[in-house]
């Protein structure tokens, strides 16, 4: 419960220092709102064509009474709209991030100048700096839809489909939300996609703290944008906790001993690999 509670802290910290620095404020929002115009247009062609793309896969409903079809395919068009909707709330932010790399990097090492130092990135090119980012992006996308999927399913299930299938929906769609959010600093660090998800799942309350309040938030189109500066702002401060570099003190009186420490991942944010949970199975 304080890994959750923190979590939504350092939402909450990005987005005053965003609040408070009112430049890189207006530097973050131009980013988002491209992307959101982008994206308003494909959630309404999806709105559109949900009864076609509804009866396109229900061919086996053709011979069904006239109710149960017409429940069967309203009930799919929903949940076709719905989960477009919800991967548009994960990939928005991966594009966004991609659109707007180097305004959300600089907008990153402020926030970490701010806090006591930021870590010196490797120099690249911005044709490489995109390139990274749109790999890791699809990684990150791909390990998402191999959740997604299977939720999207068992959402006709009955009763479960309706409560619990949403829910954890919103989990799935928040740890992977902060993922992406925390790629802008851990990038810097030289922290590889992999070790970033290892990372994360060793601290799983912490990433839906952070996350999934996103998720439930730019589920309202301008809130979006309006929190989207913030909320790399917020990434850059949980990064600084997961990987050693905050010196705010945590519950056990500790500043977060045993950070991670590069590409081999030997240590993470409980000690040696292993030890911490950060390099073992988790569910994401």
């Amino acid at each position: 419960m304080r890994d959750l509670a923190a979590g939504v802290r350092y939402l909450g910290r990005g987005q005053r220092w965003v609040l408070s620095h009112g430049r890189w404020f207006g530097f973050g929002l131009l980013p988002a709102l491209v992307t959101l115009v982008l994206y308003g247009v494909v959630l309404t062609v999806l709105a559109f064509w949900t009864d076609n793309i509804a009866a396109w896969a229900t061919p086996f409903a053709d011979d069904w009474s006239e109710g149960w079809r017409t429940t069967l395919r309203a009930l799919f068009a929903v949940l076709l709209w719905a989960g477009g909707l919800l991967l548009s709330v994960l990939t928005f932010t991966a594009v966004t991030l991609l659109v707007g790399d180097p305004f959300y990097e600089k907008l990153s090492e402020q926030v970490e100048e701010s806090e006591g130092g930021c870590p010196e990135g490797v120099d690249r090119p911005l044709a490489s700096e995109l390139w990274i980012s749109l790999r890791d992006s699809l990684y990150v996308l791909w390990r998402a839809m191999l959740l997604g999927v299977p939720l999207f399913f068992l959402g006709f299930v009955p009763v479960i489909g309706q409560t619990v299938i949403p829910v954890l929906g919103f989990c799935v769609s928040g740890f992977f939300l902060t993922l992406e959010l925390t790629s802008v600093a851990m990038q810097r660090r030289e922290i590889p996609v992999r070790e970033r998800l290892r990372v994360l799942r060793g601290r799983k309350a912490l990433a839906l703290g952070f996350g999934v309040p996103l998720v439930l938030c730019f589920l309202v189109p301008f809130v979006a944008v309006l929190l989207m500066p913030g909320a790399v702002a917020g990434a850059a401060l949980l990064v600084r906790d997961v990987t050693g570099h905050d010196d705010t003190p945590r519950h056990d009186g500790m500043a977060n001993p045993g950070g991670v420490t590069g590409h081999d991942g030997a240590t993470g944010p409980g000690g040696p690999a292993g030890q911490g949970g950060v390099t073992g199975p988790g569910v994401y």
